[in-house]
């Protein structure tokens, strides 16, 4: 356990940014499975529309530094290439 006042301060905001940084990667999470009913429900709109949404949060993500920027990259790629595969079949 910390005993300076520094170090307990530092516990303090490392667990406050820790449940934050969670929240972030929580969010993320949540937008790509919408893209990911989306697609599962067959509807290339509502999958292209859920998408440039999740890009917009991914990339957000990224930049802060809650996501890796090419696990973001991987993730939208994937993605993408879901949605393409979708029309190629229709």
């Amino acid at each position: 356990m910390a005993n300076s006042p520094q170090a307990k301060k530092r516990a303090r905001q490392a667990e406050k940014s820790r449940t934050h940084n969670a929240s972030l990667r929580s969010m993320v999470r949540t937008y790509l499975k919408k893209v990911l009913a989306a697609i599962a429900s067959g509807d290339q709109d509502a999958a292209k529309t859920a998408y440039v949404s999740a890009v917009s949060v991914i990339d957000r993500m990224a930049d802060k530094g809650i996501l890796h920027k090419n696990k973001a990259a991987r993730h939208k790629s994937r993605l993408n290439s879901k949605i393409k595969a979708m029309s190629a079949t229709a």
